[in-house]
Order: C-alpha cells, then structure tokens, then sequence
C-alpha cells in the first residue's frame, strides 16, 4: 500500500515542492504512524524550502531531499513494539520542523502532543507552533501582568494573531504594527493599529505612551526595529523578540545587542526566544502550555484566525498563498475528510 507527500529536490519556489509516494510500512520499536489530519504552513517552511543562508549547516538547513511541514495533528493508527502509553485511534500532535506536509507520519512515541479529540484539527494545529510561540513569548519569557502596555511587531499572522487573542485574554493594553490592510483584526482584538509603512512606531507610542511601555514582542526580529523597541521600554520593561533573521549577519548583530543590553545597568531586558528548546531540554513546560492552550480553544476563549484551508497535497498553493503577503492568521493542509475553506 502507498500513501503520498511533498518532497522538495532541489531548492526553490512553491512550484519545487512535488507530489510523490512511499510504501506504508508498520511503524518500528517505539515508533507510532499517524494519518495526518491537519498540517500548518508556516514561514519556517518557506525558509527551508528556499535554501535560504541563514540555516545553512544548522539544524533547520535540511539536506535535500526533504518534506517541509513544522507541525501535524494527527490521528494514531498503528503503534510499534514497546509502545505502551498510546492507543491506537489517539489524537496527537507533533511539532516535527519537517515532515509535516504528509498522508501518513511516523514518529517517536514519547514526541507526542495529546489533543482532545472534539477540536477540529484544522483549528487546533496552530496551536501546535504559533500559539505555543506566542504563549511561551508572552508568559514564560516576558511575564506579562494584566494593565500592562505592550506592542506587537509583526501582528497579522500566525503568531501575532495568537498574541493579539492571548494579550486582550491577559489583560493587556496592546499596540500592534502591521500594514493598514490588515489593521481591522487588530482592532477586533482591542489593539491600537500603527501602520509600519506610513507611521514611525517609535514615534507614536512615544507620543501615546511618554511614561514608556512595559513589554514588546517582536516577530520580525530586525535590528533596526529592536532598537527602536528598547528605547521604548520604561525601566523593567521587556523585549523579547522571536523570527528569522534576515541574514547570519544580522542575527550576529542582534546577539551583539542582546549582550550590550544585558550588561547596560538601565533595568531593560531583551530576550530572544526560539522552540529548539522543546527539543534539546525539558519538554514538560511546552507539554504543560499545549494543554492550556488546548483547553482555551474547547472553551472558545480563543480562536486561530484561518485565512484558507488547502488539502495536504495542495501544499505547494498554500506556500504560494503565504509568500504573497495576503494572509491574515493561519494557512493549514487538511486531510481530504475535512473540510477546505477558503
């Protein structure tokens, strides 16, 4: 029996991504195969689909070939030899980084994300990278406390959209910077819009808030911009800043400036955030965050904003949505039984 995925070759464009088959085999010691029921698009995808410098000889910059897809939600279907914790017909979830864009996943068993079985896994595979992003941002890193002021760089997609539901659900008062287009859902979520191509944000917050603000979350992680970020900041205030640099360079100059501002005795701090620590340390405080962001979701506090629903083999169009620049919230891949909205 076969079963299909994308499989990138050579370097490129949505249009390198191709549909091609595998032998559906019994999953191995420890080892459990999923039948993928939603799959997130995400920039990371495109990132390592392209080729792009920046991770090249790191861990992101996968050898070809390979399937993109950072994160599924799945239903288990068969389990291997010594696998004793999960049943077979379980609802997971994997953060994978790649191999996500598939029918069928096989995975380690002790890598799984429980997920209740009533969400519908096209809303609920958000969940799985940009939400756990934004919550982790917004309360392990920078501790936010209700009445806070905060701004959001980079508040239309993904991940600001979840930080725009999870700061109003805080109790934040929020700034968002994103173009004016996309300027009605920030106001849907409570934040006051600024423009970044017609408006300096710098400018603004200074004139709204001269008192300062108490945390900025950035999702662009541009030099400039966290300069402009931090100078913003009242003393305690926070910076944490999550993305894909625009170069190696940059990211060097960034880790510069994460330095200085660590040993400037002005009570400001920037932190830099990234999910690589799921897997090189403990996973207990992500495993912890997934199931209250789990239960958020079942109890309708929040809402993954879902721009279009693709079938899992129409990747390489859900790809080529996300690079124009017109999505607003999430792209996901689902399974032909559910179904597409777009």
């Amino acid at each position: 029996m076969k079963y299909k995925l994308l499989r990138v070759n050579r370097h490129g464009g949505p249009e390198v991504l191709e549909v091609v088959e595998n032998d559906l085999r019994p999953p191995a010691k420890g080892e459990v195969r999923i039948k993928v029921l939603a799959a997130s698009v995400s920039r990371p995808d495109v990132t390592v689909r392209r080729g792009e410098a920046l991770y090249r000889g790191t861990w992101l910059g996968q050898k070809l070939p390979f399937t993109p897809g950072y994160a599924v939600i799945g239903a288990v279907e068969a389990v291997g030899e010594a696998v004793r914790d999960v049943a077979v017909g379980a609802r997971v979830g994997v953060l994978t980084v790649i191999g996500g864009y598939t029918e069928y996943l096989y995975w380690r068993a002790d890598r799984l994300i429980p997920v209740p079985a009533a969400l519908d896994p096209a809303e609920a595979v958000p969940l799985i990278l940009n939400y756990i992003v934004a919550y982790q941002t917004m309360h392990r890193v920078a501790k936010v406390r209700a009445g806070e002021k905060a701004l959001i760089i980079g508040a239309s997609g993904g991940i600001g959209t979840a930080l725009l539901q999870l700061g109003r659900l805080a109790g934040l008062k929020l700034y968002a910077v994103a173009s004016q287009r996309k300027h009605a859902i920030l106001t849907e979520y409570g934040a006051t819009p600024i423009d970044y191509r017609t408006q300096d944000f710098v400018a603004v917050i200074r004139q709204a808030e001269p008192g300062g603000l108490d945390v900025v979350l950035d999702g662009m992680m541009r030099l400039e911009a966290m300069r402009g970020a931090l100078a913003l900041l009242r003393r305690g205030g926070r910076l944490v800043s999550f993305g894909e640099p625009a170069s190696r360079g940059e990211l060097l100059r960034i880790l510069g400036l994460a330095l200085r501002t660590r040993l400037t005795p002005n009570g400001k701090s920037l932190s830099l955030y990234g999910t690589s620590t799921y897997f090189l340390f403990d996973q207990k405080p992500y495993l912890e965050d997934w199931a209250t962001l789990f239960q958020l979701l079942v109890e309708g506090k929040i809402k993954p904003v879902i721009t279009a629903r693709f079938p899992i083999l129409a990747a390489a169009e859900a790809n080529a949505l996300l690079e124009r620049g017109d999505v607003i919230g999430n792209v996901v891949l689902v399974a032909p039984e559910l179904p597409e909205r777009r």
